[in-house]
């Protein structure tokens, strides 16, 4: 049985266990995760299934904080706030950096993760740009309500691009094929989501922008299970958890 195979059957053993400690169980044991499975290793789907590293970080947490992973929904990425404060899922996993306009709507685990912003471009093209004033006169895509957008939009207001050449998107899997059909000339994506795609499809990291951006899961401002998933995630650091997941996904 593989780890991920494991942790599931343990999952719901304690979730059985735990349910039978309670009178007849509670909605309130299952916390039902959301995420934008578009954006691998982090989350992605193969064969029918949601998985990736945030998949796995979550559902572990989720596991040693005492509750029961409910099924995973794949939103929209500029769906998954509102979901979470609608009450439709309970705490996002999306690859989703901290940032203050996001933090006045809901709170954040403590982070996870860390990332810069890359500049992919076709491997061969003719366009390989060597920096961001190198993006003048080109067209660009990201994925919409992202960092990446944000940076895009830096640039517009810095007079670098124009809002002609920007072009959003639903997910990052659409803009790298568009990349690669020669539809935009630059996609601009979080830098280990950069490093997959050169990986598997024909393009390259042309240069980083330097971002220092962190990520966070996402709970509802008034969710106080909040410090018990930062518990659990404190203790998943703590054991080498943490260091085999990111073996698994990014080594």
């Amino acid at each position: 049985m593989d780890r991920r195979a494991y942790l599931k059957t343990v999952g719901a053993v304690g979730a059985a266990s735990a349910i039978a400690g309670c009178s007849g169980g509670s909605d309130s044991e299952t916390l039902v995760p959301g995420t934008n499975a578009a954006f691998a290793p982090f989350e992605f789907e193969e064969n029918g299934d949601i998985v990736g590293f945030d998949i796995d970080l979550a559902e572990e947490a989720i596991d040693r904080a005492g509750y029961e992973a409910g099924s995973w929904s794949d939103l929209e990425f500029g769906s998954l706030i509102p979901s979470l404060n609608n009450g439709d899922i309970d705490l996002i996993a999306a690859g989703m950096t901290i940032e203050p306009d996001r933090q006045e709507q809901i709170d954040f685990t403590d982070p996870y993760w860390e990332s810069n912003q890359s500049v992919l471009v076709q491997s061969d093209g003719d366009f390989q740009p060597e920096g961001e004033s190198d993006l003048d006169g080109a067209s660009v895509g990201v994925q919409g309500g992202t960092t990446g957008e944000g940076e895009a939009e830096r640039l517009l207001e810095e007079g670098v691009i124009a809002e002609d050449d920007l072009e959003r998107y639903p997910n990052y899997v659409l803009a790298v094929e568009d990349l690669e059909g020669g539809n935009v000339d630059a996609v601009i994506v979080d830098q280990p989501v950069a490093k997959n795609f050169s990986a598997e499809r024909d393009v390259s990291v042309a240069f980083v922008i330097e971002t220092g951006e962190q990520f966070g899961m996402g709970m509802r401002t008034d969710d106080d299970r909040l410090a018990e998933i930062n518990d659990a995630l404190a203790e998943i650091r703590e054991d080498g958890t943490y260091d085999e997941l990111v073996a698994e996904w990014f080594e």
